[in-house]
Order: structure tokens, then sequence, then C-alpha cells
């Protein structure tokens, strides 16, 4: 479904990224885990195509194609979107409104409705404002019923759990199963464990490298004995450089 290609990334004489590569397969969930500042949200950019992020070396390849040129439009028209880990806010609209925002497709109330449902979230939010009278958890939620109506091909999501009560686990277990099952390849970037238990496989990431990729449980146990409690973030010991950019 998509390729990264040595992605690299250099930011003030720093070098964000370090040559990342890797192959994410149809309808398959994958977690890029990893402490907050070793540049997993940056990869997400590069993989979406904001324009400030645009100047990467390396390629990606989506669908047996190059896009590196594209447009963040231009990628989302092919099936590519972001769920942010802070949610935009749409002064004007309604929930509603935004749900069905930039759709061809005509949606029915009881379409709307469930996927509020799926979110947690009742059927009287369809008329709500999207703006500043929402917490940042219920945006959130509704960013994500906004993603299973968009029905993508490619979905990287941001923390998702950000801005959202721990309990709400089993909603975001949910929705990642329902994009998967309607035929979508998902990125989930964490720092939580508890979220990247809901892949199928999961690279670690410090200091704009992976150092290590494989299975879910592996990639835990990894970052478990090597980064919960890690005094040196992004100066990763020599040791523990065992797998780096491991192409699947």
């Amino acid at each position: 479904m998509l390729e990264l290609i040595d992605i690299k990334l250099e930011r003030e004489n720093r070098k964000v990224l370090k040559g990342i590569s890797a192959k994410f397969e149809d309808r398959k969930i994958y977690a890029i885990l990893g402490n907050n500042g070793v540049g997993k949200s940056t990869l997400a950019y590069i993989i979406m195509g904001l324009e400030s992020y645009r100047d990467h070396e390396g390629e990606i390849i989506f669908d047996g194609k190059k896009i590196n040129e594209k447009s963040v439009s231009e990628r989302a028209k092919l099936g590519i979107t972001l769920v942010w880990q802070e949610p935009a806010r749409f002064e004007g609209l309604t929930v509603k409104e935004y749900l069905t925002l930039g759709s061809k497709k005509r949606f029915s109330e009881m379409e709307l409705l469930e996927a509020l449902r799926i979110v947690g979230l009742s059927g009287d939010y369809l008329y709500r404002f999207a703006d500043n009278s929402l917490s940042g958890g219920e945006r959130k939620r509704i960013e994500l019923a906004s993603i299973l109506l968009l029905n993508p091909k490619f979905v990287v999501l941001d923390e998702p759990d950000s801005g959202i009560d721990i309990i709400s686990t089993n909603m975001i277990e949910e929705v990642l199963r329902k994009l998967k099952n309607a035929g979508a390849t998902l990125l989930v970037i964490t720092h939580r464990e508890e979220i990247a238990k809901m892949a199928d496989e999961a690279y670690l990431m410090c200091d704009g490298e992976f150092l290590e990729s494989g299975t879910v449980d592996k990639i835990i146990e990894f970052y478990k004995s090597h980064c919960d409690n890690c005094n040196h973030i992004n100066k990763p010991e020599e040791g523990e450089l065992s797998v780096r950019n491991k192409v699947r």
C-alpha cells in the first residue's frame, strides 16, 4: 500500500529523520512506538505531504507510484488521511456539517448517528457547533467519526488517544477495527503501550530512526526495557541499535 524509502529530514543543522525505510501492506495495522520528540509526528507530516515538510530526502511510494510532489489535497484524493494529535476547530460549522465536509457521498442521518455511536457520542452532537464549545476529547472523537465516514485507504493516526480518557481505549480499538475491516491500512503513532497493542506489527523509534521492528509484543518489551524510563532520549546507547530501518 505505502512504502517509505530512506526518508531523511534536516532542520537547523539537526538530522530529524535519519533514513527511515518501511513497507506498509494492505489491511494491516502498524504502530510506531516511541517517546515524545523522537520524530514520530514529523514522519506523519511527511507522509501526509504538509508543505513545510516536503523538502525531505527519499521517496514515498503509494499504490506503486511516487507521490513526493503531490500536495496534501492530492494525497487526500488518493485516499491518504491524517488524524491530527490536536483536532481542528471549525467556527460556524455544526458537527453534522463537519462530518460531511468535502465528501461526495450523501450520508443518511442513520449513518452519521452510527459513526457518532462508535466514538461514544450521542446523536444530539450532530447539531452542536464544532468549535471551542467542545472539549478536546469531544473534538477528537468527532474527528475519528469523520474518518470512519471518509472510508480512506491509508490512515495515519497521530496519538489517537490524545485528549481522550484512558477508559476510551476500547472505543479507539473499535475505530481501528472498523477501518481495517473496511479495507484501510493504518499507521498508529503513539507513546502508549496500550495503543500499540492494537497493531499487527510495530516499529520502535528513537532519534529519527527505527531501532527495532517486528511483532507488537517484541517491540513493547523492547520499549519497556529500554525506553519507558529513559533519561537519554534521542541518544540511544550502542547496544540499543540492533536493527536500523529494517524493511519488512
